[in-house]
């Protein structure tokens, strides 16, 4: 069984890297950024350490056939919250859609009874939802990035609010 420090490292550099590449893709103008990296990361990483960790396979054969159709069922329904957009034609939702596939997979943790990887995966979750915006925001303004259409940003586009 893995003890609560390897479980945060795992799950905390997992969602750094996905933060870290959510924030090239936010400044480059595309439609995904830190907070949604950062949960898509830490699902799959929450999900590698539940079926590798050392303990007896959690997860038979038929257990991760279950697995494989909740995680591809959420993904419509992820699509769902993306599309859903209007008549402005921008990509919206894709953190709510992040959020919807976490959930999932946090869902199927629960099932499992894994209950230090959870706690670990909500506490890291909630920081994301909770300063991540604010950090890309403030990263964007000192890194200089550009907006969905590839143009720099006005001067006063992102506020620190």
């Amino acid at each position: 069984m893995l003890d609560w420090t390897e479980i945060i490292l795992r799950l905390g550099v997992a969602t750094f890297a996905g933060g870290l590449i959510g924030l090239n893709r936010d400044l480059q103008g595309k439609p995904i950024g830190l907070k949604t990296l950062s949960l898509v990361s830490l699902a799959t990483a929450m999900l590698l350490v539940l079926v590798h960790s050392d303990e007896v396979r959690i997860v038979s054969d038929a257990g991760s056939r279950v697995v494989q159709g909740i995680l591809t069922g959420i993904g419509f329904l992820g699509a769902g919250v993306i599309v859903h957009a209007g008549r402005d034609f921008r990509v919206r939702g894709l953190t709510s859609a992040a959020c919807t596939w976490l959930a999932a997979c946090i869902g199927i943790v629960c099932g499992l009874g894994q209950w230090r990887l959870v706690f670990i995966a909500l506490v890291i979750t909630f920081a994301v939802l909770t300063v991540g915006g604010r950090i890309e925001r403030w990263l964007h303004k000192r890194l200089g990035g550009k907006d969905e259409a590839g143009q720099d940003p006005p001067p006063d586009s992102f506020s620190d609010k």
